[in-house]
């Protein structure tokens, strides 16, 4: 059943400049308040990409309250600026919480491919400064490691393949000379305890497998609540490809009935 919302267009300040926020505002109060992070590689998208992507349903179909931020893209602006911007985004919702009418305790953070990177690192911002209590995370296919894995090495699978990812990679931490931050490539995050709970989907094919499920190995290590599903035979981002896909359908049915026991405190 899909809800009345409307959209708000939201100017906040991000380092010195305006940082536009897309915010989908459901009928009646939020079930809870997610920022829904875009992909591109860090290079291209926009944050009207929400209505395309898993964010929309979300404010749609369960009520939660969206925020899709216009984050900087690394041609002109590289790590940490989409970082800094996304934070923002965050603290922004966090600040603003009872005026919107947020559950406090329902703070989610998601996103896809390089949105769902951005997801971990600003859970881990979030989690390092101890401002702002995340309740759950949803990086979808994230893009975590700027180093090769064994999928992501020699991979030449449809929409994202080794050639692509290196070029990404390299023009978003071209500013950075010696040890890379793991907010810059959350793979390098040893130390996952106090990071939220998480569930994420994966093609079998695509470059991200393994550094996808190494991130949720970890945090079922520390004891944290995380699952995934790997969907066979499936590429990069199929979920936004393959429209009419029954793998497609059953993946947004998984997707969603995660989301639907976190607005209820409950975590696989």
């Amino acid at each position: 059943m899909k809800m009345k919302y409307r959209v708000k267009t939201v100017f906040i300040p991000s380092d010195g400049r305006k940082l536009k926020l897309l915010v989908l505002i459901p009928q009646g109060k939020p079930t809870a308040g997610v920022l829904w992070i875009h992909g591109g590689g860090f290079l291209t998208g926009m944050s009207e990409m929400v209505f395309m992507n898993r964010g929309r349903a979300l404010c749609e179909k369960y009520g939660a309250l969206v925020i899709s931020p216009a984050y900087r893209l690394s041609l002109l602006h590289p790590y940490p600026s989409a970082l800094n911007d996304c934070y923002a985004a965050l603290s922004y919702m966090y600040a603003h919480r009872e005026e919107y009418g947020i559950p406090e305790d329902r703070i989610m953070v998601g996103g896809e491919s390089a949105g769902g990177g951005l997801t971990v690192s600003v859970c881990l911002k979030a989690r390092d400064l101890g401002v702002i209590p995340v309740s759950y995370q949803m990086p979808l296919y994230p893009m975590l490691d700027h180093r090769d894995t064994d999928s992501s090495r020699d991979n030449h699978a449809p929409v994202w393949n080794t050639r692509k990812n290196h070029q990404a990679w390299a023009l978003y931490l071209r500013d950075l000379h010696g040890s890379i931050p793991y907010y810059a490539s959350p793979a390098l995050c040893d130390d996952v305890r106090g990071l939220p709970p998480a569930y994420t989907f994966v093609g079998s094919i695509e470059p991200f497998l393994d550094e996808t499920c190494t991130y949720i190995q970890k945090l079922k290590d520390a004891g944290i609540p995380a699952s995934m599903d790997i969907w066979p035979d499936k590429y990069h981002a199929f979920d936004l490809f393959e429209i009419k896909g029954e793998v497609r359908k059953q993946a947004v049915e998984r997707f969603e009935e995660h989301f639907r026991k976190a607005l209820e405190g409950i975590y696989e």
